[in-house]
């Protein structure tokens, strides 16, 4: 694959997108979150705006937007069944605000590849630049990868819950939350994010081999962020960076933890027997 999808990098697309009321509403309501009187809105609504807008049509079969050699589209064919989002690095430069028109444009940074030991995998960089008011407010850097398909006798994946715990007395915050089916199917909705493991149990357990329903990686970050504005403020974050360590499941306690270091905030999501499912990296403002 080396050198294959080299005339991709630097291909864009741009977007645009209103926030409205019913924008902020819904955000809100999902994450069971009181509104506040300010029109700035939380840091992670960026993650519904601009969303894929891709033809029912033209869905493949895991429900993400189908690869073509599309002019315009910026996810390469790539010949590797099974994609995930495997982190992101953020960086806030100014606040969203209620009735804002905001631009996103998308532009793919690299693609490559590594044989992993579950087989081949392939990486693709997108960088992701918000504007709004005619100013950069977001930018964000997200890696994705792609692997093979799971075989049909794969064990499930995450293992069962140990004996093990998670101890909350190594961490200055930490909460504790159950993302039932509920929050998932409003987040797919938010998001506009159709892939199937996050509401299709069937095909999530025998196509992909995953025990559940899995957990977004950005509804868990989204979680993490409200854990910093809980303790810090609304607002106050200039960097979030996160990566998928190990598959969340619906229904499963997730406990969500935060301390500060000599180099900033380390947070990190970790299921009831201690493993870790999320793990992250914050600067304040």
């Amino acid at each position: 694959m080396t050198g294959q999808w080299d005339d991709w990098i630097g291909r864009s697309n741009t977007q645009s997108d209103l926030i409205d009321q019913a924008v902020s509403n819904r955000w809100h309501a999902a994450f069971d979150r009181k509104q506040k009187d300010d029109i700035a809105q939380p840091q992670g609504l960026h993650f519904c705006l601009c969303t894929p807008e891709a033809a029912t049509a033209e869905l493949g079969q895991d429900g993400h937007p189908a690869r073509t050699n599309a002019a315009d589209g910026i996810y390469p064919p790539i010949p590797l069944p099974r994609r995930m989002w495997a982190a992101s690095d953020i960086t806030f430069l100014k606040p969203l605000s209620i009735a804002q028109r905001v631009e996103r444009t998308s532009e793919v940074i690299s693609v490559s590849e590594k044989a992993g030991k579950s087989g081949k995998l392939a990486f693709l960089e997108l960088q992701h630049v918000w504007m709004a008011g005619g100013e950069e407010a977001i930018r964000e850097n997200q890696t994705l990868v792609y692997r093979e398909a799971a075989a049909s006798t794969a064990p499930l994946s995450p293992p069962q819950i140990s004996h093990g715990s998670f101890d909350h007395n190594n961490w200055d915050a930490s909460a504790t939350i159950t993302p039932e089916e509920k929050l998932l199917f409003r987040f797919s909705a938010m998001t506009f994010n159709t892939h199937r493991i996050h509401y299709d149990l069937p095909y999530a357990r025998d196509v992909e081999r995953y025990r559940g329903l899995v957990v977004h990686g950005p509804l868990i970050a989204s979680r993490l962020m409200q854990l910093v504005a809980d303790t810090h403020g609304e607002n106050t974050l200039s960097r979030f960076s996160f990566r998928a360590v190990s598959p969340a499941i619906a229904g499963e306690p997730l406990h969500l933890a935060m301390r500060q270091d000599a180099d900033g905030l380390e947070l990190g999501a970790f299921a009831d027997d201690g493993r870790q499912t999320l793990s992250a990296r914050a600067s304040l403002a």
